[in-house]
């Protein structure tokens, strides 16, 4: 992959410059506006962050990555507005290919950048459709974005697949890993090094706990890093969430213990709810959630709604009557498996 062919001119020139100044330190700064008497909390807040240096350090260190290959934001928003403003030129002919069904937000994104979007279905069994892939993926193409687990049906993509894809495409894939951590495959990141066209995104939301700090991240070659931080520059993430998170980055053990009894309460429901005369089928999942398919889909989201429990009802075109479920705590289960008990088809 040639990078300097597909990362938008203004970036390779401020690159070529030497980037934006930002996050120098000096003894004394008078550049920023902040107050310097301090805050009613504690006196770093009144300072703004450098930089996210020590995130991506610590983050490096649990992933096994180099520290130079993380990118931080502020939610899976901004790591990929920052990947559209990066890659594609606003008003030009530049692509973005998406692998649906998908979460909305990808589509949002490139469709507000003003890329060109084109859909490409997942074959039936929600794997990769290369034949399609490649017919789709043309000259202007500069984006590909996949998840796996998939962030609608819960599988896992083919490894093999995924790797033919890059092996393939001129452009850069982005592989969301949102809940690559209830899985057994394990995450695309160990490739980074062979692959100067791989972009992988994961989140602390669901095995760490942490949706409420909704820190995101993308992993890639230290070229492709380097071009994010200039569309982000400074520091993406709040002190105190930056705070709380690398606290909570020292308990490993406890979020694989976490981790470990979603997992189990995920296989559980599944046989809990296969067991039901008005679920038609549980697809398998490797996340923390099951996309669940009913006789009359709309009928039992509108029972829970009734019953105080919300489930994500998927409006997919290729996919009807379907229900994303999240693994809850114990109590929300319960709540769940006693609201569809009571549900009465025939009234």
């Amino acid at each position: 992959m040639e990078l300097q062919k597909l990362v938008r001119k203004y970036f390779l020139k401020i690159n070529d410059e030497g980037g934006l100044l930002t996050g120098v330190d000096c003894e004394t700064d008078l550049s920023a506006n902040e107050n310097g008497l301090g805050s009613p909390l504690p006196k770093w807040y009144n300072r703004f962050r450098k930089n996210d240096d020590d995130l991506a350090a610590a983050i490096a260190g649990i992933k096994q990555i180099a520290a130079e290959q993380v990118f931080v934001a502020h939610g899976r928003s901004a790591v990929v507005s920052a990947l559209l403003d990066c890659f594609c030129e606003p008003g030009s002919k530049d692509e973005v290919v998406i692998c649906t069904p998908e979460d909305s937000s990808f589509i949002a994104a490139a469709s507000r950048h003003g890329a060109t979007v084109k859909e490409v279905p997942l074959a039936d069994d929600f794997q990769l459709d290369l034949v399609h892939l490649e017919n789709a993926a043309g000259a202007n193409t500069k984006l590909v974005f996949i998840s796996s687990p998939n962030s609608i049906a819960g599988n896992s993509l083919e490894r093999e697949a995924i790797e033919a894809l890059l092996n393939n495409f001129d452009g850069v894939v982005v592989v969301d890993e949102a809940h690559i951590n209830f899985a057994r495959q394990r995450s695309m990141a160990g490739e980074l090094n062979d692959y100067e066209n791989l972009v992988v995104l994961q989140n602390f939301n669901g095995a760490w706990g942490l949706a409420g700090l909704n820190i995101c991240c993308a992993f890639a070659s230290a070229s492709i890093t380097a071009f994010l931080k200039l569309s982000r520059p400074g520091s993406n993430i709040s002190q105190a969430a930056a705070t709380i998170a690398l606290q909570a980055f020292e308990e490993i053990g406890q979020t694989n213990s976490m981790t470990r009894e979603v997992v189990a309460m995920r296989v559980a429901l599944k046989g809990v709810l296969e067991q039901m005369a008005i679920v038609e089928k549980v697809f398998p999942s490797d996340a923390n959630f099951l996309l669940v398919k009913f006789f009359d889909g709309a009928a039992v989201h509108q029972h829970l709604l009734d019953h105080s429990v919300k489930t994500k009802k998927i409006t997919s075109s290729s996919l009807k009557d379907v229900l994303r479920i999240s693994i809850g705590n114990e109590h929300e289960l319960t709540a769940l498996v006693d609201a569809l008990s009571a549900f009465n088809p025939s009234i």
